[in-house]
């Protein structure tokens, strides 16, 4: 098969037949094999049976329904697995990516050698409030990641190798940093093509501007950190907290050294525990106990749990 065309949704009933008979224009169109797998992300409009009428239709259609709405990182993850294509195609629902892009994307893939070309929505539709969050995000992105060449991280217009899906892990809200993913796992070669953007035809956009703003940086400090110390987090976790405790240590010494001189010059002198540094050094070494022990163990259970990518599934086609 040449092509998985994978569209996660949630609540695009009015767009999702125009969509259909665009892509399949185009790919009748090229002589492309291919497959379309749609995922209803908890969707409460009519989106799932108008899949389960394409699907009847057209066997070349495949649906995943989730029971209620987990996000679009899993269900470009069940659609990730799903897929059987050579090369898999990521676009969202609301027909603000053009399906006319994919050939161009397939060709990049299988001529070019590129492992993920992701798209770059130059000229965008969107209102300020979700375009200035855009940039800024986009612009830290590059930064901390490294990859220079990409000007729109969150684009849901990509292409992949298969072996890429097949190889990288989409959870929580991670589908912003799929390049940053997949060049950790040495897929490396990646491109970026400028794509047309189009007006929302339907409806509103489901993603708050600033609010995906904050929830991506916070993300992306999480990808950050595991990058850099997922695999050797006692190299921060230690750090600090055996400087905290170092410094409540020292801090529990000066303190007792003073008793101890009043002691020894027949001085009178305050109990040790009636002195406030005391128990704000006390402090300091519980805290750079549970600092050493606590913090990564939270996240290192929690990326290797064997729920967390266990989705509850209602229908698959």
């Amino acid at each position: 098969m040449d092509i998985s065309v994978v569209v996660p949704l949630f609540n695009e009933a009015e767009s999702l037949p125009d969509l259909y008979s665009w892509i399949v224009r185009v790919m009748k169109e090229y002589n492309f094999t291919y497959e379309i797998i749609f995922v209803s992300d908890g969707s409460t409009d009519e989106s799932w049976n108008i899949i389960e009428n394409f699907s009847k239709e057209d066997t070349n259609v495949h649906g995943i329904k989730f029971r209620r709405n987990y996000g679009k990182s899993p269900a470009l993850f069940c659609g990730f697995r799903k897929a059987q294509g050579d090369v898999v195609i990521t676009m969202d629902a609301d027909l603000q990516d053009s399906p006319d892009e994919l050939p161009e994307l397939y060709r990049m893939i299988t001529e070019d050698g590129y492992d993920l070309v992701s798209g770059y929505k130059q000229k965008r539709y969107d209102p300020l409030s979700k375009t200035l969050p855009t940039k800024l995000f986009n612009a830290t992105a590059r930064k901390v990641s490294g990859i220079k060449n990409l000007h729109d991280f969150n684009c849901g217009l990509k292409a992949y190798r298969r072996d890429v899906v097949k190889n990288i892990e989409v959870y929580g809200e991670m589908h912003r940093y799929i390049p940053w993913l997949a060049k950790n796992a040495g897929f490396d070669k990646i491109a970026e093509k400028v794509v047309q953007h189009q007006a929302r035809k339907f409806g509103q956009t489901k993603f708050g501007g600033w609010n995906r703003f904050f929830n991506g940086y916070l993300d992306l400090l999480s990808l950050w950190f595991l990058n850099s110390f997922g695999l050797k987090p006692m190299h921060v976790f230690g750090f600090l907290g055996s400087l905290m405790f170092i410094f409540g240590f020292i801090a529990v010494l000066v303190v007792g050294g003073v008793k101890l001189v009043a002691i020894c010059q027949n001085v009178p002198a305050p109990l040790v525990t009636n002195s406030p540094y005391f128990y704000i050094a006390l402090t300091m070494m519980i805290l750079g106990t549970q600092l050493f022990v606590a913090g990564f163990l939270g996240e290192l259970i929690s990326r290797n749990a064997e729920g967390r990518n266990n989705y509850q599934i209602e229908k698959e086609m």
